[in-house]
C-alpha cells in the first residue's frame, strides 16, 4: 500500500519546518508539498496530487477558508485538516462549510497530529476536544432553534450524527455506541439518503447549521 501524500499550507516558517521533520519520521505519511500561501492553491494540489492538505486558517492574501473552498470545487476527492491557534467557533463552522473534515490545534501533540491526518484519510472527521467542546456549548446554550426542514432522522442517527461533528470516526462511533462497524455503516449510508448528500463533509455542516442532532 502507497503511503498518504500530504501538502501544507501556512505562512508559519517554523511550523512549516516542524511538520516536515513529522512526516519525515512517519513510515506511512510522505510530505509532497509546503507552501507559505494560497495564492497558487490550484497549481500546487494539481502539481503536488495529495491525498491530505493540512490547511493554516490565517495566512496573507487568500485566507485558508477560500483556499478549502477552491480545492474542494477542482479536487473534491482530496481530504483536508485545518489547523490553526484559534479556537474560533465561527471559524470552525466556515472551515466545515467550506468543505473541511477535520479541525485541530497547532499546539496539538505531534502524536494527535498525525492520528488527525490518518483519520481524516480514513473518513474520518478530527477535531481537537477543546474545539469540539467549545462547538457543542454553543448549540447546548439555545437549544430551541427551529431546524429548517424535518429530514426524519431516528433517535439512533441523530446519535451517530452528534458524534461525528465531535470528530468520532466510524471505529470510535461503535466502540461509543456498542454496534458495530458495519452498522455506522449502514447509518451513515442512511443519513446521507435523508440529508440528501453525498459525503460526511455534507452531513457534518448541515448537522451544524440546523442542530439536528439536538432536534427531539
Amino acid at each position: 500500500m502507497s503511503n498518504i501524500k500530504v501538502v501544507l499550507f501556512d505562512d508559519n516558517d517554523s511550523l512549516r519546518d516542524s511538520i516536515t521533520l513529522l512526516l519525515e519520521d512517519s513510515e506511512d505519511l510522505d510530505l509532497v508539498g509546503s507552501f507559505a500561501h494560497c495564492g497558487d492553491v490550484i497549481r500546487n494540489i494539481q502539481q503536488t496530487q495529495p491525498d491530505i492538505v493540512i490547511m493554516d486558517i490565517d495566512m496573507p492574501g487568500m485566507n485558508g477558508i477560500e483556499g478549502v473552498k477552491l480545492i474542494r470545487k477542482n479536487f473534491p476527492s482530496v481530504h483536508i485538516l485545518m489547523q490553526t491557534v484559534f479556537e474560533d467557533v465561527e471559524k470552525v463552522f466556515a472551515a466545515i462549510k467550506a468543505g473541511a473534515g477535520g479541525y485541530i490545534l497547532k499546539n496539538a501533540e505531534s502524536k494527535d497530529i498525525l492520528e488527525a491526518i490518518r483519520e481524516v484519510y480514513t473518513g474520518g472527521a478530527p477535531m481537537t476536544p477543546s474545539i469540539a467542546k467549545k462547538v457543542l456549548l454553543h448549540f447546548q446554550a439555545d437549544p430551541t432553534v427551529p431546524v429548517k426542514e424535518d429530514y426524519h432522522l431516528s433517535n439512533r442517527e441523530k446519535e451517530v450524527l452528534a458524534l461525528l461533528v465531535q470528530g468520532f470516526s466510524y471505529k470510535m462511533i461503535a466502540d461509543k455506541l456498542f454496534i458495530t462497524y458495519a452498522t455506522v455503516r449502514a447509518h451513515m449510508t442512511k443519513i446521507y439518503e435523508k440529508l440528501h448528500v453525498s459525503s460526511m463533509t455534507e452531513a457534518v455542516a448541515m448537522a451544524i447549521n440546523q442542530k439536528l442532532f439536538f432536534k427531539s
